[in-house]
């Protein structure tokens, strides 16, 4: 059965307690990251759904190790995030719009947005916040780096520069957030009694995975474009291919329902 609002407000209080501790005391984010990381998880645990809460977690974890990786040669290169790979507020809200306001217009359940789509639009985010972290985190590795508007020859760590080796994190992240994603949400619909009424089983999988990579060719696209000439910054770009991926996960998945 569901928790009620009281259970969820605990049990999310808890969680996001445990977790952003966790991530401030490993130095994943600054104090500020971790209060804004806290905010979003209550947020998204309380309008959506606890076991969303584990979604996060599989995200958080994913950016915590691709981040670290091979970190002491993204610090040679001059490409590591922050001073040792630890995320602000601002990278944190970033990527936490969009799954937040899926979070939030699920509580609703307007009939533009009834809840037994919001599963699918919250993972649609969270898969391209992921692939995008993986992509840039472990892909800018490669030596081999190319603008994605002319596939012009650039130096790693370029904005809207994309890589073989990016690529293939992209579609890995994409992939595993969608297959995680498919057993909660899929826990989700046995427990709110939605079997009946939750789109197909393979549109937890198909939808989220495929805007996953999507979402991450169009931060590389603002990223070689509109950054690049000085409108918006990094942590924009990642806000607007969030919010487009999810936006566009939602249609897709309306067309298909």
């Amino acid at each position: 059965m569901p928790l009620d609002p009281l259970q969820s407000i605990l049990l999310s209080t808890v969680l996001c307690g445990v977790l952003s501790s966790l991530a401030y005391y490993k130095r994943v984010l600054t104090l500020d990251g971790t209060i804004a990381a806290f905010a979003v998880g209550m947020v998204i645990g309380i309008f959506g759904d606890v076991t969303w809460l584990l979604l996060l977690l599989f995200f958080l974890l994913s950016s915590f190790l691709a981040t670290r990786y091979k970190f002491a040669l993204k610090e040679a290169m001059g490409v590591q995030e922050g001073t040792k790979g630890e995320r602000r507020a601002s990278n944190v809200l970033a990527n936490g719009v969009a799954p937040m306001a899926a979070a939030v217009l699920s509580f609703f359940d307007f009939p533009p947005f009834p809840k037994a789509l919001s599963g699918v639009v919250f993972l649609s985010a969270l898969a391209v916040a992921g692939a995008d972290t993986l992509a840039s985190e472990i892909g800018v590795l490669s030596r081999n780096a190319y603008l994605i508007t002319n596939f012009e020859r650039v130096p790693p760590g370029t904005d809207g520069g994309i890589s073989a080796l990016g690529q293939l994190c992209a579609v890995g992240a994409a992939l595993y957030t969608a297959l995680v994603g498919y057993f909660v949400l899929s826990f989700l619909a046995t427990t709110y009694g939605l079997a009946q009424t939750m789109p197909e089983t393979t549109s937890y999988l198909i939808i989220p995975a495929v805007m996953g990579f999507v979402g991450c060719q169009i931060d590389s696209v603002i990223g070689a474009t509109l950054e690049r000439k000085g409108y918006g910054n990094k942590k924009t770009t990642n806000l607007i291919a969030t919010s487009l991926g999810a936006v566009l996960g939602f249609a897709v998945l309306v067309l298909w329902w």
